[in-house]
């Protein structure tokens, strides 16, 4: 059962899912709507993924299909729905409570939804958006290569143009969607002796084409999710399959970065954690008390339902100012890298407090505290690492502090020594050294 909602500071809180006072009655339905699927989820179809007995829910993407719960953003004559970030996390976070794994399914129609919608003709989003949108057809997001990591734009895999097509080479690890996938949105090579970010172009490979996949990966968590490794060994692309213009994949990823880390903001997945370990600590006794009375066990329920209404408001607060079209690109793309590293921190931290609280059982397969913290783990290095979010977010907030003039107040000069006694202290450079030295004393 849930909580009744409560207001906080202009929020409305229920279940672990933070949105804004005026909730819309659309939104409402939708929320009923995704709870009404999750519910339907089978248990057998988690436990499975989770076995590695299954490599990739095609039911599960189909029926998400089917109820119109993917693709929600793009517009209505490709199938979606029109709607914003906002309702796009909110739902991102509602399949949450299932798997961290088919909520990156879930976002990965949005990720590679978003490139075809805004860098495809019109021929491409009828032949791949929409199939997509529909759980019919699935794509693969090949980013990823072996010496690659973060340094997405080292990549070394080459598409050569001859005659009417790209022959392609190469090979994409850790391919999510790989192994169920129809297509594939490659990133490779086009201008090698350009700048980095001005040498890839984005494909649409279809599989049948001749790319090679393996399922080769072990994963700690997040399983069931067909995560595999692709090669291209001159792979034919017809020429319309180039998305967008050559040489300009560096516009094509930055704009898909976005649903790739603004969707790690729903929280109700660690919520539903976090809230197995407050029953169990209500119910649980130890020296004749109930454990919830214990200030180490409630004091850690009391700080991660702190955290994860404070992430739920911010990414609500950022989804908003994105759909808004407030700010930036730079500003909206420091409050995503936010974001990003603050959801997936606090997931951590919470599902890890949860099987603190639990002690010992928490630590078996009794609850799903053990799969949480395998499948929490994964969030803080996928779609660009949280140290390289971190890079992005003070790159940003220096641009923004250094080109403009100090607003209101400057609080700097709230001191008790005079301009000019301040100014012979403040010694940034050997040249205000030097001229510090050379000062006479008062």
């Amino acid at each position: 059962m849930y909580a009744k909602p409560t207001r906080i500071f202009g929020f409305i809180t229920k279940g672990g899912e933070m949105l804004e006072v005026f909730l819309t009655e659309e939104r409402k339905k939708l929320k009923e709507e995704v709870e009404d699927f999750v519910k339907s989820v089978p248990r057998q179809l988690i436990m499975d993924m989770d076995a590695d007995k299954i490599t990739f829910p095609k039911e599960w993407v189909a029926e998400a299909g089917k109820r119109n719960l993917l693709g929600l953003r793009f517009p209505p004559k490709y199938g979606g729905r029109g709607l914003g970030w906002v309702d796009d996390i909110m739902v991102a976070g509602i399949i949450g409570k299932l798997t961290v794994s088919l909520t990156c399914l879930y976002a990965l129609v949005s990720i590679v939804g978003e490139a075809l919608n805004v860098f495809g003709n019109e021929a491409q989003k009828e032949k791949y958006l929409k199939p997509i949108i529909a759980g019919k057809m699935w794509a693969g997001e090949a980013l990823t290569e072996p010496r690659g990591g973060s340094d997405f734009f080292g990549a070394t895999t080459t598409a050569r143009k001859e005659g009417n097509y790209y022959i392609l080479n190469g090979q994409k690890r850790f391919t999510v969607g790989g192994e169920g996938a129809d297509f594939f949105l490659v990133y490779a090579v086009t201008n090698p002796g350009a700048a980095p970010r001005d040498s890839l172009s984005a494909f649409i490979v279809e599989r049948d084409m001749g790319v090679d996949v393996k399922h080769v990966y072990g994963l700690m968590g997040v399983r069931g999710t067909g995560t595999a490794r692709i090669y291209f060994r001159n792979v034919r692309v017809p020429e319309e399959n180039l998305l967008g213009e050559e040489n300009t994949g560096s516009k094509i990823f930055y704009k898909m970065m976005v649903p790739e880390r603004i969707l790690s903001g729903g929280v109700a997945g660690a919520r539903a954690m976090l809230d197995i370990a407050a029953r169990y600590a209500n119910k649980r006794k130890a020296f004749g008390f109930n454990i919830r009375t214990f200030e180490a066990v409630n004091f850690r329920i009391a700080e991660s339902l702190t955290k994860l209404d404070a992430v739920s408001a911010f990414a609500y607060a950022v989804g908003k100012t994105i759909d808004d079209g407030i700010g930036t690109p730079g500003y909206q793309r420091r409050l995503v890298s936010e974001l990003k590293v603050l959801a997936t921190k606090v997931f951590w931290e919470v599902a890890n407090d949860a099987m603190d609280n639990m002690g010992g059982i928490g630590y078996t397969n009794v609850y799903p505290i053990e799969r949480a913290v395998r499948e929490a783990r994964l969030p803080m290095i996928w779609t660009g690492t949280n140290d390289v979010m971190k890079l992005i977010i003070q790159h940003e907030y220096y641009k923004e502090l250094l080109a403009q003039e100090i607003e209101g107040r400057d609080v700097e000069s709230d001191v008790p020594l005079s301009e000019e006694e301040a100014a012979e202290e403040k010694v940034y450079t050997d040249a205000d050294q030097e001229k510090a030295q050379a000062a006479p004393e008062s």
